[in-house]
């Protein structure tokens, strides 16, 4: 026992340094916090980070909001406590409504918040919030707490890495990124969101509106990326807090008008795309279309699908086996399977030259790891010619489990096809639309004349942050959804 003692006092002890010699002053309390990295680090983890989360999740393209939230960025981190750190701002082109920070001063506003916001001052309260996430270094803290934990619990729970090369959103550290801040870290941006948001200008109050929108649609996770509630811990009374705050920055402040924006805001989404884009590929009904690079492949039945720009994922339920399907930097099927091996370190056990719907085609066998442990995979693969481009499939399982799903995943790889139903070709996707009111009426009676069908009246009102029973005026600018 004595040399387990002697390990507990030492590692007790080293981490007792690192505590001491870890500490920053956070920008924003003034007092000491524990961080493993410096602001150097922190700059560098972020620019790291930047490129692989647009990969991840694909960058919408929209130059007069970007700009926008750039300007209004700049100008607020300049007001900021890190006045001096150059941020970055980024849509993704993502449904899901989240709004995320990571070290360094990368913010991210998906499409799907931004089509939830209803004026200027809202999407400024958040990104005030986010910004505060930056400033006090929130995400810093928790990487150094994880990594202090990781130190002490040596022997702990060790993570399977069965599937970690082939699923491309496992890299390392990623998982840091979507954390869940404390209550505390939460009011704490809450606070310098308000702050921020009313230093520039903007009515704070209507931050505090948006949150109860997002109670209100209570979203849960979809799409590979947390929702902003899912990633941002509702405390209960977040909306009083923020509305009490808000009411003594416009009491101290005192400017003669808080700004809101909702026309001007309105007008710049005006188009944006609306829940997924058919375009960057879709599954119905079993089957996945991919509209743009004119292929479609079948789904197995009762698995779940995950779509991103650089890759589609297929798992079952139980987590025990993983289609991956990806496009290969090689011209030919053959170089791609040799350079996909090396990659993913993967020993050849069987190959072949082979036909998939008339294309030509390379598969393989192949498997990593040491017989009876739980790294032990084996991956059935087909490197498939199509339109001057090569797509890969790997069908991966335990070995021990590989039998009852190589069946599933061949069915799979060989039902790739050439696409040319044109339904599924012309597919478009839903954009928002942004049109005004010609005669005063109840919201339901104005969405009714604008076109909007029955069945999407709660969702429009929720989308428009108003009851169905609500008075609008003539002239308002209501938000309504086309599929062209």
């Amino acid at each position: 026992m004595r040399p387990i003692n002697n390990l507990l006092k030492f590692l007790t002890f080293f981490a007792i340094i690192i505590i001491l010699y870890s500490c920053a002053v956070n920008p924003v309390t003034g007092r000491r916090q524990l961080a493993l990295m410096s602001e150097q680090q922190e700059i560098a983890m972020g620019k790291e980070y930047d490129p692989q989360i647009v990969s991840m999740f694909g960058e919408y393209k929209d130059d007069q909001l970007l700009a926008f939230i750039t300007e209004k960025g700049t100008e607020m981190g300049k007001i900021s406590h890190r006045p001096n750190l150059q941020y970055h701002f980024r849509i993704l082109d993502s449904p899901v409504v989240n709004a995320f920070a990571v070290p360094g001063g990368y913010l991210y506003f998906t499409r799907g918040i931004l089509a939830q916001f209803n004026n200027e001052a809202e999407l400024i309260g958040v990104l005030g919030h986010e910004m505060g996430h930056v400033t006090a270094r929130h995400t810093v803290t928790q990487q150094s707490r994880q990594q202090l934990s990781q130190l002490l619990l040596i022997g702990g729970m060790i993570a399977s890495e069965t599937f970690r090369d082939f699923a491309g959103y496992a890299m390392q550290g990623m998982q840091l990124l979507f954390l869940k801040y404390s209550r505390d870290h939460e009011r704490e941006s809450d606070r310098l969101g308000v702050e921020y948001a009313s230093k520039i200008g903007y009515d704070p109050q209507q931050m505090a509106n948006f949150f109860n929108v997002l109670d209100k649609m209570n979203p849960g996770e979809s799409g590979g990326i947390p929702t902003f509630l899912s990633t941002h811990p509702d405390p209960g009374d977040r909306y009083k807090d923020v509305t009490r705050m808000a009411n003594e920055w416009k009491e101290k402040l005192d400017k003669p008008e808080w700004q809101v924006n909702e026309n001007s805001y309105l007008r710049m989404i005006d188009g944006i795309i609306y829940g997924e884009d058919p375009r960057q590929g879709f599954e119905e009904s079993g089957v996945f279309y991919h509209p743009e690079l004119r292929f479609r492949f079948a789904v197995p039945s009762g698995w779940r699908l995950l779509n991103a720009p650089t890759q589609v994922q297929m798992a079952p339920q139980d987590g025990q086996a993983l289609v991956v399907f990806t496009l290969s930097q090689q011209n030919s099927a053959e170089a791609a399977a040799r350079e996909s091996l090396e990659a993913l370190q993967l020993k050849l056990l069987e190959s072949g030259s082979t036909s998939v719907n008339g294309m030509p085609a390379v598969a393989t066998v192949s498997e990593r790891g040491t017989a009876g442990t739980q790294e032990h995979i084996r991956v059935l693969s087909h490197f498939i010619e199509y339109d001057g481009r090569v797509y890969v499939f790997h069908g991966v399982a335990p070995a021990p489990a590989f039998g009852n799903q190589a069946g599933v995943f061949e069915t799979t790889m060989k039902s790739f096809n050439r696409l040319t139903d044109a339904s599924k070709l012309n597919r478009q996707p839903v954009r928002l639309r942004v049109r005004e009111v010609k005669q005063s009426a109840t919201l339901a009676e104005a969405l009714r004349s604008l076109g909007v069908p029955q069945g999407q009246l709660e969702e429009m009102a929720l989308l428009n942050n108003l009851d169905l029973n609500d008075r609008v005026q003539s002239g308002r600018l209501l938000k309504t959804l086309s599929e062209y």
